[in-house]
């Protein structure tokens, strides 16, 4: 280092840079008296952070500065020094940006952090904005002023910062400007990252000769989760991660963690255990213990997700890392207002361990494309998170594209870096950069959308939730109307701009959808699948909306629409069909339903949901009626005798909800109510499996030669339970039933 500091000396008595209102020029004119210059012993990462720096430098002003070791530095021009320079002791994640006698002092404590501090250095200093993989912002300047006091230091409080988004994973240069990992669980085993139970030991291999391995849960063994006080299931999940970690050396986290179900094993030595710890995260942690015995420098993670989520007395050990989720909170407001059983549980696990990872959640998982006005909760959640020893955070983003997709994941990204930003500055600068002329409208509806949802104190805000919950509230169609205005204005604005124009038809999908699905429950005059002026057609105004909907999602590569995999493309179909269920003659409509069976929450448990002309979309809260562990069976009065020759019930199914279609559907006929003949019976055409779709609609059509009745009887035929297979073996399971078609 003895040269540097020589070098230093003859720097000190140079003047060579303008010096005008306390400011500096790192370049004038498009020409420079710098060089970066990076240390002897520099590693190939010091070497790529300098070429990013003479890159951005070079974008912007066309200055090409030059790239030397120690032993090449010119005596007569200043620095930009990339390492340790005046041996600074920094922590690894710590960096400095310093300017000393002219000269800049580019610093971190590992490769990781200079790379940081490089990428800080040109968006902080020099102007530049990454606002998503093909859109950043370079001001072009010949010449390049600095502040002459540069005194830059920061060490980020969470230190592995993750966002659950394809932007950043398919985009590692992204990721790296934005200071997020480039995948969702780094240094973990790749087949062992999460529910991992079911790896370990699973069913189809063990179940039938060992169920002792599995759940007990009333009388019997079912293989929803392991049996964790069971010897045999430790030594063979203890052999299987000293297998993986053997054919993945450099990975070090291995998942131990539960199916994602709540049947959790009951029997009597576990339920001894999770008695005594006052959780059923007690014997997870004692099984998890005793596995981080065996593997000491390494690390294995656990869930504390939903029946584990409360803490256990036992502290985990220090190689345990604890995985907090907190799927089950409403998105409308911070966890500190709404799910305060979620912040307690957070406190109680800080308070036995500084190994906290959190998983957290941002998006409707049940419709990514759906509004979903929870950006002003980023905030205060991560820094709750912060406040409580958590330096490793999760976001569940959709991971593919969802409402405001690049606004979004920008955002978080930066909170994860600095928990203290102010996010209406934040929302105000991407929108204006992102969006360009059209950034005002969409700041616009991301401020009223939020405004409004506070108007409605008890909404609660939902992953697995629905638009259809808010046709009252922050999506009423007035509302719709709003949103819709200012994204008009926003096209308009940038109608001469392809590629903005692009941008901000896929900012106005969430509202599109929302309309499409506002449609389906025949809203308002515009908002309705059909219009009546001479004769009943459908509605071209959303006609129109669908296709531009399906063209702009296929113009920019969005394929899903959940997580369930339904597809933009099944969505387009299925809508289609739609329409065309709603023109059809429908001689039950508004007629009165009489239930013979109890449904169960959903569509407020009106019979009328079936005749009431809505139709339900592909979630279980758009006006579907639904019955857990029961048959369907109701009766449409018809008011007087008809002849029919055609019924129709539509039903959903959503496997991983434990939705499935019915077995078959029968029909009957009645001329008084009270004598009835079978119709016909229609099949299941998708009959239940491991493999059946997971979210679907399926139409139990029945044509029949003409026949007279006044009354009609369906009677679905549920599966009552879900099978042992699935893991919500044990459980009741449901079906869901829309609108009754009669002709």
């Amino acid at each position: 280092m003895s040269n540097f500091k020589s070098f230093l000396v003859i720097l000190s008595s140079i003047f060579l840079i303008s010096c005008v209102n306390g400011n500096i020029d790192l370049t004038k004119n498009g020409k420079s008296n710098y060089e970066i210059v990076y240390t002897g012993n520099a590693t190939e990462s010091q070497h790529k952070s300098a070429e990013i720096l003479k890159n951005y430098i070079y974008k912007i002003s066309g200055a090409d500065i030059a790239i030397v070791d120690e032993s090449s530095q010119s005596a007569d021009i200043y620095k930009i020094y990339i390492g340790n320079v005046n041996d600074e002791k920094l922590n690894p994640h710590q960096l400095s940006i310093q300017l000393k006698d002219k000269n800049i002092f580019i610093d971190g404590g590992s490769d990781k952090a200079i790379q940081n501090a490089v990428y800080i250095f040109i968006e902080e200093f020099l102007g530049v904005k990454w606002y998503s993989p093909t859109v950043e912002k370079i001001p072009l300047t010949k010449t390049i002023t600095l502040p002459n006091t540069i005194n830059y230091n920061y060490e980020p409080e969470i230190t592995t910062r993750t966002v659950h988004s394809r932007l950043f994973y398919k985009n590692h240069e992204f990721a790296n400007r934005l200071k997020v990992t480039k995948e969702a669980f780094p240094t973990y085993v790749p087949k062992a990252r999460v529910h991992t139970f079911h790896r370990f030991i699973p069913e189809e291999k063990f179940y039938k000769q060992h169920p002792e391995y599995f759940a007990l849960r009333g009388d019997k063994r079912l293989p929803t989760q392991l049996c964790l006080t069971n010897n045999n299931v430790y030594n063979i999940v203890k052999d299987s991660i000293a297998s993986l970690f053997a054919k993945n050396p450099i990975a070090n986290v291995v998942s131990v963690s539960q199916d994602d179900n709540t049947q959790y094993c009951q029997c009597e030595n576990c339920a001894k255990i999770d008695k005594e710890e006052g959780s059923p995260a007690g014997s997870m942690i004692r099984f998890v213990n005793k596995i981080a015995e065996n593997f000491p420098d390494k690390q294995i993670s656990t869930l504390a997700y939903q029946h584990t989520r409360k803490p256990s007395k036992t502290k985990p050990r220090e190689n345990v890392l604890i995985t907090l989720c907190s799927i089950e909170c409403d998105r409308s407001a911070p966890i500190t207002e709404k799910c305060n059983d979620f912040a307690e549980d957070l406190i109680g696990w800080s308070k036995l361990t500084d190994n906290i990872r959190i998983w957290d959640y941002t998006t409707q998982f049940t419709n990514f494309l759906a509004p979903f006005p929870n950006i002003k909760t980023l905030q205060p959640n991560i820094q709750l998170f912060r406040d409580n020893n958590a330096k490793w955070i999760f976001e569940q983003h959709s991971n593919n594209p969802s409402e405001l997709f690049e606004l979004r994941s920008y955002i978080t990204a930066k909170l994860l870096w600095n928990p203290d930003l102010n996010v209406d500055d934040l929302i105000t600068e991407f929108t204006n950069g992102y969006y360009e002329e059209a950034g005002v409208y969409v700041k616009k509806y991301v401020d009223l959308i939020h405004a409004e949802l506070e108007k409605h104190p008890d909404f609660f805000l939902f992953l697995y939730g629905d638009p259809s919950q808010a046709f009252d509230s922050y999506l009423s169609p007035e509302l719709l109307e709003t949103y819709k205005g200012y994204f008009d204005d926003a096209e308009k604005a940038v109608a001469s701009k392809p590629e903005v124009l692009k941008r901000i038809k896929e900012a106005r999908l969430s509202t599109d959808y929302a309309i499409l699905e506002a449609a389906k429950k025949d809203l308002t005059t515009e908002f309705s699948l059909v219009t009546e002026v001479k004769e009943k057609r459908a509605n071209p105004f959303i006609q129109e909306k669908l296709e531009n909907f399906y063209s702009t999602c296929k113009n920019a590569n969005i394929t899903l629409m959940n997580e369930m995999g339904f597809t933009v493309e099944e969505y387009y179909h299925s809508y289609k069909k739609t329409i065309e269920v709603a023109v059809k003659p429908n001689i039950a409509k508004g007629k009165k339903v009489t239930l013979l069976t109890k449904p169960k929450k959903y569509a407020n448990e009106d019979p009328q949901t079936l005749t009431d002309g809505a139709l339900g979309g592909n979630n279980f809260y758009a006006n579907w009626l639904g019955f857990e562990g029961n048959d369907l069976v109701a009766v449409i009065d018809l008011d007087s005798v008809q002849s029919i020759s055609s019924i129709s019930t539509a039903f959903l199914q959503v496997t991983n909800h434990i939705v499935f279609f019915p077995k078959e559907v029968t029909y009957y006929g009645s001329i008084d109510g009270k004598s009835y003949m079978a119709i016909g019976e229609v099949k299941n055409q998708s009959p239940l499996k491991k493999n059946s779709k997971v979210n679907d609609i399926q139409y139990f059509n029945l044509k029949v030669k003409p026949t007279e009745v006044r009354f009609v009887k369906i009677h679905a035929n549920s599966h009552k339970n879900a099978p042992y297979w699935h893991h919500g073996a044990g459980l009741p399971s449901w079906i869901f039933a829309d609108e009754i078609i009669i002709d």
